[in-house]
């Protein structure tokens, strides 16, 4: 039986980091894989999560299982984070269930989708972050591509996306990143977002809203302002939420999926669809994690220390972009300053498959294939390496 199967082929993010990994090169830079590092290179366990962690384990005194839903206290205290205030006046439309990471969601929030209209497709950014492909089309939605980014101009194609939209037909799936675009870092302005949520509501089209960076671009209210925007034009609603990069909790899988249905009665079926395909795919969700964020967010001491560390990851973030921007454009002689007014941890530089290859075997300069950078990758110590080396490539 198994003889049948075919060799994978590997992971174009997971391939680059494992190349990076072998390189005994001390000059190399791992501008790969999207995870946030600090001043020294490493990927740090914020102060409150390292506290919350530790307090929570002397406490614990069992580890039985969660519901299918997850833990009520994580997944209320992350639904005040995404909605704010704004989900006073629609909280008993309000459906949540954790999942195992913000991939988690995402795929349960395709279920979802299957199991409510069978066939359906879902419209997604061109480019948009790769895993969304196989975590949503695995599930059985159909994906199409709308126009998000103009590479030649580095910049959105905002007219031609919205031209998209408008020739939607009632009920379409539209999946939206919240912020921080992946992989170009482009996010959407207010007034854009504006004439998004009247289209979505004029055109009765369903978001799914892709939220994994909030508090990383400008802040925790002016990430989510996109949902809260939304949520307030549309009568359905679909976010997963994940706890990867602003909680550093990568490997403990932590996530969240939030629906807004039209009323009390529709929201209650959602809530025991979720419960019911949740525990199809996983059976319970991890619950470390989550219970982390938990008292995070509910200790008042904790949740401040928490954003005051978010804050300077942020800061520290858009300050490398200057940074880099201004190093790239002295050393190619070409104008990078649209780095600047990307935001999160991606930009998606303008180089061929083949350079990018040459960028890694000649200058040990790791990166997607496609050109996306992690900004948090890039540090003073190395950016004249990795602006002038990028700027020889570029010349070729």
């Amino acid at each position: 039986m198994l003889e049948t199967l075919t060799r994978v082929p590997p992971d174009p993010i997971l391939g680059v980091s494992a190349a990076f990994q072998k390189d005994d090169t001390p000059k190399k830079v791992d501008l790969g894989v999207g995870v946030y590092k600090d001043e020294s290179g490493k990927t740090p366990i914020p102060r409150a999560v390292k506290r919350a962690e530790q307090e929570m384990l002397a406490a614990q005194t069992s580890k039985t299982y969660l519901s299918p839903i997850g833990n009520p206290g994580f997944n209320a205290q992350v639904a005040g984070l995404t909605f704010g205030s704004d989900l006073v006046g629609r909280k008993g439309d309000l459906s949540l269930a954790q999942a195992p990471g913000g991939s988690g969601a995402l795929r349960l929030g395709a279920e979802l989708l299957i199991a409510a209209r069978p066939g359906s497709s879902i419209h997604v950014s061109d480019p948009t972050w790769a895993n969304h492909v196989p975590l949503l089309g695995n599930a059985g939605l159909r994906l199409e591509k709308y126009p998000y980014y103009d590479a030649a101009r580095n910049a959105l194609a905002f007219d031609r996306m919205i031209e998209y939209f408008d020739a939607l037909s009632a009920g379409s799936v539209v999946l939206l990143h919240a912020c921080c675009h992946n992989p170009t870092g482009q996010d959407l302005d207010s007034s854009q977002w504006s004439a998004v949520a009247e289209i979505l509501a004029r055109r009765r089209l369903v978001p799914f809203i892709d939220l994994a960076y909030q508090g990383l671009g400008e802040d925790l209210d002016r990430d989510a302002a996109s949902i809260r925007l939304i949520a307030k034009a549309v009568p359905e609603l679909l976010v997963a939420v994940s706890c990867s990069k602003n909680f550093g909790l990568y490997r403990e899988r932590t996530g969240l999926l939030a629906v807004l249905s039209a009323g009390s009665e529709p929201a209650s079926i959602v809530s025991g669809q979720l419960g019911r395909l949740a525990r199809t795919l996983w059976s319970m969700p991890p619950d470390h994690g989550a219970a982390i964020v938990d008292r995070v967010l509910a200790q008042p001491e904790l949740r401040q220390d928490w954003m005051t560390e978010l804050r300077h990851m942020a800061n520290r973030i858009n300050s490398l972009r200057t940074l880099l921007a201004d190093r790239l454009t002295e050393a190619s002689q070409r104008d990078f300053s649209w780095i600047k007014t990307q935001r999160g941890m991606f930009s998606r530089l303008p180089l061929t498959a083949d350079q990018v290859v040459t960028a890694r075997e000649a200058l040990h300069i790791y990166m997607a294939p496609d050109g996306r950078i992690n900004i948090a990758g890039v540090s003073p110590a190395n950016v004249e390496h990795v602006a002038t080396g990028l700027a020889s490539v570029i010349r070729g």
